[in-house]
């Protein structure tokens, strides 16, 4: 197989255990928890948190996988590294093609919902000016995109409690000590939550694809990503338990801005929300758009897309033209995606990216292997389950690109041979 470690021009090793820490929370505190309790509600009923914990559950077991691999791989990537290397070079193509599609989609996702949360009817607009100043400050340099995550990362957590705060007094004053209305939910309805609330999970490993770029990547790496996971949870189960007290299922279920229902008329209350979604997306897709970044330079550079997208910028480093295209296939989404679209065929893309890494982990020989086999495999049919368990037409769209994707990499290949 061919030696990822070979590379004539790598990128530089300047981000800390601290900058890996903000940009994985960053990239989970963006768009999902601020709209997809909606829809997860929608199908989980009452039982939101559990589907809740069941995500957290299969993040949980694809960090570690995740984690362990890029100790041994610390390079740009992520997935598509570990598949290629592990399982072979379709496999490989696989995750990569799928996280470049679906985080795509899911940048085109966090631009809308930052957009309907400033100035709602204008959306898209606001949607493509939000892209347009994350590529200006991801070509910066990563330095720069890792101090914006740490910035965005904790003004979200600020927010976030004080909507709690507001939302559960609007609601003790409101119904006194009375318990929520309970509606109940099927086995599949709280499997398809979690697929659901998988999306607001997806950005903890974020820093693994750019591992190229984290000072001592073996150690650094696997604490970044369960410190960044472990916080985020706290700060999701906060958030939906107050959701679930502030508004109740059935209304919760309708909402497409739950955390702005819940401070209601509340004086303040609507511009502390409005900002705080606001910069939650923007770091999110800051750290986001990086990544497909690094994830195209690592498949331009094994020929899987156009050779100039593996074009690293000499003075600062980067993967410029990669970000470039990055940005202008999400400026194109904006214009043609609704958000919970994006979030079902976003999570089917994901989740199949998680599943080659899973398997890949599987393959890893004793030295290399810090957590027991059976959580790959636990993260594997995890993966598998919430894929099958989510809306069809995400699953449908998500079958279709990776089928393009097979196509052209079929095509690419017969025009060399």
């Amino acid at each position: 197989m061919h030696d990822v470690s070979a590379q004539t021009v790598p990128l530089r090793r300047v981000l800390s255990l601290g900058d890996a820490v903000s940009i994985g929370a960053a990239a989970m505190l963006g768009a999902g928890v601020f709209v997809v309790f909606g829809p997860a509600s929608a199908a989980a009923g009452s039982l939101v948190l559990g589907s809740l914990l069941l995500a957290a559950v299969v993040a949980t077991a694809n960090a570690f996988s995740t984690a362990q691999l890029a100790a041994q791989y610390p390079v740009a990537g992520g997935a598509y590294v570990y598949g290629r290397e592990r399982l072979g070079e379709w496999p490989g193509f696989a995750a990569g093609w799928m996280f470049v599609v679906g985080k795509i989609a899911s940048c085109a996702a966090i631009a809308l919902t930052a957009g309907g949360y400033l100035w709602p009817g204008r959306e898209r607009a606001v949607a493509f000016v939000a892209v347009t100043v994350v590529l200006a400050l991801n070509l910066a340099g990563v330095t720069r995109t890792a101090r914006a995550a740490r910035v965005s990362a904790m003004l979200v957590v600020m927010v976030l409690a004080a909507a709690i705060a507001i939302g559960l007094v609007r609601s003790v004053a409101r119904d006194g000590g009375a318990a929520a209305e309970w509606v109940g939910a099927s086995p599949l309805g709280v499997a398809q939550g979690a697929g659901l609330l998988f999306f607001a999970f997806a950005g903890y490993a974020r820093v693994a694809t750019l591992g190229e770029e984290v000072r001592d990547p073996a150690r650094t790496i696997p604490r970044a990503v369960s410190i960044a996971l472990g916080g985020v949870l706290l700060v999701y189960l906060a958030v939906g338990a107050a959701l679930l007290r502030g508004l109740g299922v059935k209304d919760l279920a309708r909402s497409t801005a739950p955390v702005l229902d819940l401070v209601g008329d509340a004086p303040g209350g609507r511009l502390l929300v409005t900002t705080g979604a606001v910069v939650a997306c923007l770091g999110s897709l800051l750290v986001l758009m990086a990544g497909i970044g690094r994830t195209g330079l690592a498949m331009a550079r094994q020929g899987d897309l156009p050779g100039p997208l593996a074009r690293v910028e000499p003075r600062r480093g980067l993967p410029a033209v990669a970000e470039i295209v990055a940005a202008l296939a999400v400026g194109v989404l904006v214009l043609l995606l609704d958000v919970r679209s994006s979030v079902a065929f976003s999570s089917a893309g994901v989740l199949l990216y998680y599943l080659v890494a899973n398997l890949a982990a599987l393959t890893q020989t004793r030295p290399h292997r810090r957590v027991p086999r059976v959580v790959p495999v636990l993260g594997a049919l995890g993966c598998l389950t919430l894929v099958v368990c989510l809306p069809l037409a995400g699953v449908v769209t998500a079958a279709g690109l990776l089928a393009l994707g097979v196509c052209w990499r079929l095509l690419v290949r017969a025009r060399r041979a």
